[in-house]
């Protein structure tokens, strides 16, 4: 007599091979830092995002009081006394920039966070449930997807009160959805895998299947999200701010980039004034590419350079040479 494929003795025979796999899947996420800090591209993006950090963490200290502040004679060009020169009013531009990273890289990595943590929770819940909230979660992704991302974003902030607070919430209302998709879709291929029917069968509550066996197995794709709704975060945020649609009462990048446009000083072309502010974004967003890149070049097979594919070649070639 065949024996039934739910069956709790085939059950109890085939756990073992089943939890082996997942435990596989939950170290992924150890061995994927641990392989990315191998990496180049990963090390020179988090070298350069480390340092950006720490020169955030250290604007108090090597700018204290107000960085708004007059402190010499206005559009003056970088000498030894301002690096990298003053404002039209006056206002060091260095201490702006640094200042400026403190809130830019809060609300980048805030909204990306949050945005990303909305997208997962979107996407498992409608991958493992299916059905009707299935339906209903993508009906509701797509909506986000369809209208416009900019007419969006500045409706939001034009009704929302000013602050960081504001820009957080609105960033992440609008940055969900497509990595909300992202997931979604990883998670359905996921759904199927015979772990995860073995922990059904088991009786495993639904939240300790998402988190414990389908989480880990998306960590590659968690990450890759999460770098890519940072770099839109920060981006969006400048974006905003350089429109005016910010609190321009709050030093960063995008408000040090709307005072030199409202000042004239592109015009007047004084580039020592937005060039700094401009170059961090650009940097910061490079550092979370090199990283973003990283982590697709270790996790994907077919971007993989084949290291031993060289010497083997060379190996076959020296053999066929000698027995020539």
């Amino acid at each position: 007599m065949t024996q039934n494929a739910t069956d709790p003795q085939t059950l109890a025979a085939s756990q073992p091979a089943e939890e082996s796999g997942s435990a596989r899947a939950r170290v992924s996420a150890t061995r994927l830092l641990r392989t990315l800090l191998r990496n180049g591209k990963a090390v020179a993006g988090l070298s350069i995002l480390l340092a950006f950090i720490i020169l955030a963490l250290l604007a108090p200290a090597l700018f204290p009081g107000d960085p708004s502040r007059i402190t010499s004679a206005g559009a003056s060009a970088p000498s030894m006394e301002h690096w990298l020169g003053t404002t039209s009013k006056g206002q060091d531009v260095l201490g702006l920039t640094l200042w400026g990273a403190r809130s830019s890289l809060f609300v980048g990595f805030a909204a990306g966070i949050l945005s990303t943590i909305v997208g997962v929770l979107v996407g498992l819940s409608g991958a493992y449930f299916g059905r009707g909230l299935d339906e209903v979660l993508s009906l509701v992704t797509n909506v986000f997807l369809l209208v416009p991302g900019l007419p969006l974003l500045v409706i939001l902030a034009a009704f929302m009160p000013p602050g960081l607070g504001t820009v957080i919430v609105v960033l992440m209302i609008t940055g969900w959805a497509g990595s909300a998709r992202v997931m979604r879709s990883q998670a359905m291929s996921i759904r199927g895998k015979d772990y995860v029917a073995a922990a059904l069968v088991s009786g495993e509550r639904p939240l300790r299947i998402m988190v414990r066996e389908m989480l880990p197995n998306m960590a590659s794709v968690v990450m890759t999200t999460l770098l890519g709704c940072i770099i839109g975060s920060i981006g969006a945020q400048a974006g905003l701010e350089f429109l005016g649609l910010g609190d321009v009462n709050t030093i960063s990048w995008g408000t040090n980039l709307f005072w030199a446009t409202s000042d004239g000083s592109l015009m007047l072309g004084q580039w020592w004034i937005f060039v700094p502010s401009g170059l961090a974004i650009a940097l910061v967003a490079f550092a979370l590419a090199l990283c973003n890149y990283a982590v697709d070049e270790i996790t994907n097979p077919r971007l993989r350079r084949p290291k031993h594919a060289t010497k083997s070649t060379a190996a076959t070639t020296v053999v066929r040479k000698e027995e020539k």
